[in-house]
């Protein structure tokens, strides 16, 4: 990951709410499309000139190939709330964040995330690391990644959910976990939409916590077909059991897992 700074500056008088507006449009299009990182971008104010930093995947990340409609719509409407188009200057590599994936076209990909990532929930299944959004050959939905995204977002509501022992733990835990739930609906069909796009096969990962006892978790079957899915070894210490049929990885229930 790579930090960017970018400088905004005014060509002509214009009002604070109206360029104000039409960065942080173009910041929340740049996100809907996987090309920045994050949720908050703080934007600091130096007479006619604006500015910030912002996390992106790549260094190239910015560049006007990946644009989607609308990053380039609101790009136009910078110009009419009186700014220039954005001048964007790489500060240096990100010591945070996870390394982009070297290929973007593995044997197979998983959608993948925990209530910690801020990066693409699209992991590459040769070495997990992420793929970024904006990398598929076409968009999702509706010209961008933003549906994949929102699904990210709604996961780690979850996750942090069950992390910290809400009430509501039980329920979240369905969600995350089981393949009747809406929120596998919605991953399910995104990994379909993935995979239709990319022609490469997407796995989606299913959460799994509790159980009765460790053999008994062992000896779990895929819960879509009913078949053998167990691993002989972990991928990545985390997923204990994939389906190629189904395309489905989970693990090892966390309360049992070494």
């Amino acid at each position: 990951m790579f930090i960017k700074e970018l400088t905004f500056e005014c060509y002509q008088n214009t009002q604070y709410a109206i360029v104000e507006r039409a960065i942080n449009n173009y910041f929340d299009m740049l996100r809907y499309n996987g090309q920045i990182l994050g949720r908050e971008f703080p934007i600091a104010m130096l007479g006619a000139v604006f500015s910030t930093r912002l996390v992106c995947p790549e260094e190239e990340s910015l560049e006007s190939q990946f644009n989607s409609p609308q990053v380039t719509h609101a790009l136009n409407k910078l110009t009419e709330a009186g700014l220039l188009a954005p001048k964007i200057k790489t500060i240096a590599e990100d010591l945070n964040s996870l390394e982009c994936a070297p290929n973007f076209k593995p044997s197979w990909q998983v959608l993948y995330t925990t209530f910690l990532d801020t990066c693409s929930p699209l992991r590459c299944g040769e070495t997990l690391q992420p793929i970024p959004l904006y990398r598929t050959p076409e968009a999702i939905s509706n010209g961008d990644r933003k549906s994949v995204l929102k699904w990210q977002e709604e996961w780690i509501n979850c996750d942090e959910l069950q992390m910290n022992g809400s009430a509501v733990s039980a329920a979240i835990l369905k969600e995350m976990g089981e393949i009747d739930s809406k929120l596998y609906y919605r991953g399910s069909n995104l990994s379909k939409r993935i995979q239709f796009v990319t022609k490469t096969p997407t796995y989606y990962y299913l959460y799994r916590v509790a159980g009765i006892s460790l053999e008994e978790e062992q000896q779990r079957k895929c819960p879509s077909c009913g078949g053998d899915w167990r691993l002989d070894s972990p991928l990545f210490d985390i997923f204990d059991f994939k389906c190629d049929t189904c395309q489905l990885v989970s693990n090892l229930s966390w309360d049992f897992k070494k």
